[in-house]
């Protein structure tokens, strides 16, 4: 797969407006930046001009805008900048502002698709960094909205946007590509109802609102200065709000995210939730911090001579460590050249769960056939009870397998057994064996 290098915009560029929540005047210009900046904003308008990096963990207000904010330095309603940013290709850029909301517009983010075409766009001399999501993601919302993040090979959002109203439900898939853009989301327009009118004005927001920048929806019918510009206006708009907030998780997401009902609180939980199984994905690169060490360890020739499995069925590279007769510690590194792979989820690689029980089992077996009375004997799997599978197990990952004797007398054995990838719990069951 060829490398796609980071961007940033070739000159500044700038244009002025009113916000719409806030209804102030501000003046917004965007400047080229260095790879790895990302989105960050700076207020001019401040003593010491503070700057605030556009990232999930900074989102303070998600009603009607998503807003971020460190200390007493905020900016409003950021979504739409970050949608036409993300939309377009565009990685890295400082955006200055002499208010703490950028300008509405029309109530698209074609303003902002317009200034980043007149500023051009740059290549950098540093590769982009994606996260190709390996499981699914849920989050939930009220009012039967969901979101879910499963894997894909490009950024996806498929939407439906139905309505208390029970008029305008709409339906739209979109492919995130910096040519379509422009044309298929930039365009669509906020929305509000007729209704949440009054009490929004009365909370303090969308003062600077107008027909002008926004479309309401009066039961079955639209008040609008324009026509509509899609026949399915108002579930773009939701699409070009998702892919604006999720940009604030930084890192370019390959994954397919399913919407019903979407609003910035759950797009905003969907990045954080995001956001962790990066870090969790990032742990998994890193040294294993979590691999117990003590006395008593077995290299993979000591396991064989113990055990009578061999490759493929050899799930116990080694035992790390026994405490006393009943307890021991083992591991197996997963690769990518585990022969399950071929046929498992071959797409997206998972370790089967019963492979998981195997290995269990094994070290189990291992705590029996070590004793002297056992020696030279085999050890049968019997049964397998409360088995719990919590999460995927993929290529790269070190698997800690545990096992404990609960139960030893004569040929039966009991035990139970728990697999861990960096300190969390993948699997667990209880087991039966019998020595011949």
């Amino acid at each position: 797969m060829a490398v796609i290098n980071q961007t940033t915009i070739e000159r500044e560029a700038s244009l002025m407006g009113t916000s719409l929540h806030t209804g102030n005047k501000v003046n917004l210009t965007i400047k080229p930046a260095e790879a790895g900046t990302g989105y960050v904003f700076k207020r001019t308008d401040l003593p010491d001009a503070p700057t605030l990096n556009a990232g999930v963990e900074l989102v303070r207000q998600v009603e009607r805008a998503t807003t971020i904010s460190e200390g007493a330095v905020k900016i409003h309603t950021i979504e739409h900048l970050l949608s036409a940013l993300r939309g377009l290709g565009i990685d890295n850029v400082l955006i200055e502002m002499d208010s703490n909301e950028p300008p509405i517009g029309d109530g698209s983010s074609d303003l902002f698709v317009q200034l980043i075409e007149k500023a051009g766009k740059k290549e950098l001399n540093a590769p982009r960094t994606y996260f190709e999501l390996r499981e699914p993601v849920y989050v939930y919302g009220k009012d039967d909205s969901y979101m879910i993040a499963l894997p894909h090979d490009n950024f996806k959002v498929t939407c439906t946007n139905a309505n208390h109203t029970g008029f305008h439900t709409q339906y739209f898939s979109y492919d995130l590509d910096p040519a379509t853009y422009a044309k298929e989301i930039s365009k669509a327009r906020t929305f509000v109802f007729y209704e949440e009118v009054q009490p929004l004005l009365e909370k303090g927001l969308i003062k600077g609102g107008s027909l002008e920048n926004a479309v309401v929806i009066k039961g079955e019918s639209l008040l609008s200065k324009d026509p509509m510009r899609y026949s399915n206006e108002f579930v773009r708009h939701k699409i070009l709000d998702v892919i604006g907030d999720l940009a604030l998780f930084p890192v370019h997401l390959k994954a397919h995210i399913i919407c019903a009902r979407p609003s910035h609180a759950l797009n905003v939980e969907m990045a954080k939730a995001i956001a962790k199984e990066y870090k969790r994905y990032l742990s998994q690169l890193m040294p294993i911090e979590y691999i117990p060490v003590g006395e008593g360890a077995l290299d993979t020739q000591e396991v064989m001579h113990i055990l009578p499995h061999r490759y493929p069925f050899l799930m116990v590279d080694r035992i790390l460590k026994f405490e006393g007769d009943n307890r021991a510690t083992g591991c197996k590194n997963i690769t990518i050249n585990e022969p399950y792979f071929q046929g498992h989820f071959p797409n997206h690689p998972v370790m089967p769960g019963v492979l998981q029980i195997e290995a269990m089992a094994q070290v189990a077996s291992i705590l029996m056939l070590r004793r002297a009375e056992n020696a030279g004997r085999i050890g049968f799997f019997m049964s397998a009870d409360k088995v719990k599978f919590r999460k995927p197990v993929v290529p790269g990952d070190t698997l800690i397998i545990q096992a404990e004797l609960t139960k030893s007398r004569g040929k039966i054995g009991k035990a139970v057994g728990q697999c861990t990838v960096n300190g969390e719990v993948v699997s667990e069951c209880e087991l039966s064996f019998v020595i011949q």
